[in-house]
C-alpha cells in the first residue's frame, strides 16, 4: 500500500517555529511557576485580543470551557439546554454534569450547525410539556465555522436564554468580520493539540463580556474560591491552565492569524478542484472558517475510504453516530419530529486531510483520489 500522507502534522508547525517555542517553555522551566504563572495572565489578554472584544479565562481543556459557565449561572437540576446531537460528546456531556437535561436539537443539513427552526421548535416543545425549564443554547461551531448566530440569538433571547457559543473548532472564526461572542454569552474554546489552535496537551478557555460573570467563573475554576485562597463562595472544580501549556499557545498565537489564511489556501484549492466529485462543504454567508476540518458527502462511505486509504490518503469520520442514539444519551429530549439531517449526515460526512502545512504534493494525492473514486 501506498505510504500514507498526514491527516494533521504537526510537527510540520512545530519545525516552522521551533525556536520561539523552545525558547518560550525553556523560559517557564527557569521560572519555575508552572501553574497560572505570568504567561496564563498573557495568553488570557491576547486571546481576548484576538477575537476583539470581552476577557478570556483560561481552564484546563475545553470540556471544562463549557462546563463552567454553565456552573456559573446556577444551571442544574430540571434545567433544559439545547445542543445539537451532530457534535462531539463534551458538548452535551457538561449540561449532564452540571444536573441539567439536554434537548437534542436538529442541524442545517449543509453547514451541520444548529438549524435555528429546530431549535424554536424544540424550546416550545419544552415548554409545553413543563417538565422542564429552558435555560440555555449550546451552539457548536462545527469543523470551524460560526453557526448562524445572527437567526440563534434571537430565539434565545426571546425566550430569556443564556447563549453558548462552543467554539472548540473555531476560535478565530468570524461572521460579518465579529468572533461569535458578538452574540453569544460565552464563548468556549479547546486548545487540544489538533485544534487549529492547539497547545501540546489539554487546555481550554472561556470568553464573556459580563464582569460579573467572569468573576463568578474565576471562582467556579479554581474551587469556588472566594475572596482568599481558602475561603469557598461556591462549589467549584480544578480548572487551572498548566503554565507551559500557555507558553506554547502564546508562541502559536503569534502565527495564528496567517496559519487560517493558510488553512484557507487548502481549503480554497480543494473546493476548486474536487468539482461534482462529492458534496463540498458549504460556509455560511460573510462567514471565515477556521477550517478544522474539510468535510464532505458521499454515498458510499466505506468503499470510499478505502479506495483513499489504498492511495495513501487517510480520512476521518465526525461523528459516525449522534449524540442521541448513544446509551448515555438516549433518553433525553430531541426536538419534535427527531433529528433527520442529523442521521442523514451522520451517515455520509467523511473527514479530508487539513492543516496550514499541508504541501501541493499531499493536495495533489487528496484530489486525484477523491476524483479517481468510482462507487
Amino acid at each position: 500500500m501506498t505510504d500514507m500522507i498526514p491527516f494533521i502534522d504537526l510537527q510540520a508547525q512545530r519545525a516552522r517555529i521551533k525556536d520561539r517555542m523552545d525558547a518560550a517553555v525553556m523560559k517557564v522551566l527557569d521560572e519555575g511557576r508552572y501553574i497560572l504563572g505570568p504567561e496564563v495572565g498573557e495568553l488570557e489578554a491576547k486571546l481576548a485580543e484576538f477575537a476583539g472584544m470581552g476577557r478570556a479565562l483560561s481552564c484546563a481543556n475545553g470540556t471544562d470551557a463549557i462546563l463552567i459557565p454553565l456552573m456559573a449561572w446556577g444551571i442544574g437540576r430540571g434545567d433544559a439546554v439545547f445542543v445539537p446531537s451532530f457534535t462531539f460528546a463534551a458538548s452535551a456531556e457538561v449540561v449532564v454534569l452540571a444536573g441539567a437535561s439536554p434537548v437534542f436539537v436538529d442541524i442545517d443539513p449543509d453547514t451541520y450547525n444548529m438549524s435555528p427552526e429546530s431549535l424554536a421548535a424544540a424550546i416550545a416543545d419544552v415548554k409545553a410539556k413543563g417538565e422542564l425549564t429552558p435555560k440555555a443554547v449550546i451552539a457548536v461551531d462545527l469543523f470551524g465555522q460560526p453557526a448562524d448566530y445572527p437567526a440563534l440569538e434571537p430565539i434565545a433571547r426571546e425566550h430569556g436564554l443564556k447563549l453558548v457559543s462552543d467554539c472548540a473548532q473555531a476560535y478565530g472564526s468570524t461572521l460579518g468580520g465579529k468572533a461569535s461572542l458578538n452574540w453569544a454569552d460565552a464563548l468556549t474554546v479547546s486548545f487540544y493539540p489538533a485544534k487549529p489552535l492547539g497547545a501540546y496537551g489539554d487546555a481550554g478557555a472561556v470568553l464573556c463580556k459580563d464582569d460579573a460573570l467572569f468573576d463568578t467563573m474565576k471562582s467556579v475554576r479554581v474551587h469556588g474560591e472566594g475572596a482568599s485562597r481558602y475561603e469557598y463562595a461556591r462549589i467549584g472544580i480544578n480548572s487551572r491552565l498548566d503554565t507551559i501549556q500557555a507558553a506554547i499557545l502564546l508562541a502559536k498565537l503569534e502565527v495564528f492569524a496567517e496559519e487560517i489564511q493558510m488553512r484557507q489556501r487548502v481549503a480554497d484549492a480543494y473546493n476548486s478542484r474536487l468539482g461534482n466529485a462529492v458534496k463540498t462543504p458549504k460556509v455560511i454567508d460573510g462567514a471565515q472558517s477556521t477550517w478544522a476540518q474539510y468535510t464532505i458527502e458521499v454515498d458510499d462511505r466505506d468503499g470510499f475510504r478505502a479506495h483513499l486509504a489504498e492511495q495513501g490518503v487517510p480520512t476521518a469520520i465526525y461523528y459516525p453516530i449522534p449524540l442521541h442514539l448513544h446509551a448515555p444519551y438516549a433518553s433525553y429530549p430531541v426536538a419534535p419530529g427527531g433529528l433527520p439531517v442529523t442521521e442523514a449526515a451522520a451517515g455520509r460526512v467523511v473527514s479530508l486531510p487539513m492543516h496550514p502545512d499541508m504541501p501541493g504534493g499531499d493536495i495533489d494525492r487528496v484530489v486525484a483520489a477523491v476524483t479517481g473514486f468510482r462507487g
